[in-house]
């Protein structure tokens, strides 16, 4: 069986990797020229899942460098007001979760995969196989195509037209602010990732990585900073952002009677740290028959990052999809079937939360602080509910 997966992010290269270990014929095909072409973006936290998966499908080699290169990400989360106050802390669990920067998970993920590079997908026709054709005028044949390519997917356009994302009316401004150069950051806002609580119809997010790298060479293309630095990211229903916009200014304006100390941070942060989102999700989608076509990740069930739980459910898809592929049968049904469920699920969780966070009417953020602070002072009520 020779699979073809379009895509070589996270979960397009897990799922390689995974299939090569089964001894599975599989080629990739990525749009980027190069291995170096995306040397930027934030760290992300892979949970036990996500890491289980990794292990299973990754090299015992690559799965140990990715553990020297990856830093703790699992200290905790705090619920707080505006103006810093806990509201209920939780600590961490006892497995351990890791701060992955994006671009050194991705050289770890191609080491050992002849990718092909600067095959931008442009169609595929099905006969007695699959045949794909590219922009640069090639083709390639395979038994199962596997669209791994993101939440513009152009698999995924002509698989399932009717699927694709939605606008859910968030957007988000986030940034950097590196720790070795402010050392006035609170500590509690540095050990444990936080989510601010205002009265108002918005919310922050912080959180600090240890930035642990694969290399401390600054010359190295695959350099990641190993500064440690706060991420933080503001999001608002009513947050309109346009070419031109101050994004800094617009933030501290909006969280000016809030803690100073999220203003400093907002303001010492470099103004090239400064980014906007658009936050969309996967719209809501009847099953299909499966075929000899499928689809993982973002590509199927993109989500909000407001549960930071999106490189873990592609990481899922990829174990998955290669146990079933290895066991034969079809392979590509019991896949489905069970990525379905969990997927769109996670969809509903993610948009459920970015609503909550970002759109919160006053009434009922007043409800659940009360619920937050009732949850910390009961540890019984804390361990049901979260």
């Amino acid at each position: 069986m020779r699979i073809a997966v379009v895509g070589g992010g996270i979960g397009g290269l897990c799922l390689a990797h995974g299939l090569r270990k089964a001894g599975v014929d599989v080629a990739v095909y990525e749009r980027d020229l190069s291995r170096t072409d995306r040397l930027q973006g934030y760290r992300v936290h892979i949970n036990p899942h996500g890491a289980a998966a990794l292990r299973e499908c990754l090299p015992a080699a690559n799965w140990e460098r990715f553990e020297r290169g990856a830093g703790s990400g699992g200290n905790g989360f705090c619920f707080m007001s505006e103006q810093l106050k806990p509201l209920l802390v939780l600590d961490s669990d006892e497995e351990r979760h890791y701060s992955a920067s994006r671009i050194t998970l991705r050289q770890v993920l191609l080491d050992g995969l002849d990718v092909q590079f600067g095959k931008r997908f442009e169609r595929y026709e099905q006969g007695e196989n699959i045949r794909l054709h590219f922009e640069d005028g090639t083709t390639a044949e395979c038994d199962v195509l596997v669209g791994a390519d993101g939440i513009r997917s152009r698999v995924r356009q002509q698989y399932l037209p009717h699927a694709g994302t939605e606008d859910v009316g968030v957007t988000a401004i986030a940034g950097k602010l590196l720790l070795d150069e402010h050392d006035w950051v609170p500590r509690e806002l540095v050990e444990r990732a936080n989510s601010i609580i205002p009265t108002g119809r918005a919310g922050m997010f912080l959180v600090a990585h240890d930035g642990l790298g694969v290399t401390d060479n600054p010359d190295d293309p695959f350099f990641d900073n190993v500064r440690p630095y706060l991420m933080w990211a503001y999001a608002a229903a009513d947050l309109r952002v346009h070419d031109g916009m101050d994004l800094q200014r617009e933030v501290l304006g909006r969280i000016a009677r809030w803690s100073p100390v999220l203003s400093r941070i907002v303001q010492a942060s470099p103004v090239e740290s400064v980014s906007q989102w658009r936050i969309r999700s996967s719209k809501p989608i009847e099953r299909w028959q499966p075929t000899n076509i499928t689809l993982l990740g973002d590509a199927i069930h993109a989500m909000t990052p407001m549960r930071g739980i999106g490189a873990n459910i592609a990481l899922r898809d990829a174990q998955l999809l290669a146990r079933c592929i290895a066991e034969g049968g079809d392979s590509v049904a019991r896949y489905e079937r069970e990525m379905y469920d969990y997927g769109f699920a996670a969809v509903r969780d993610s948009l459920k939360a970015a609503k909550q966070f970002a759109d919160g009417s006053p009434v009922a953020r007043t409800i659940f602080k009360t619920v937050l602070r009732t949850a910390s002072a009961v540890p019984a009520l804390k361990r049901a509910m979260f």
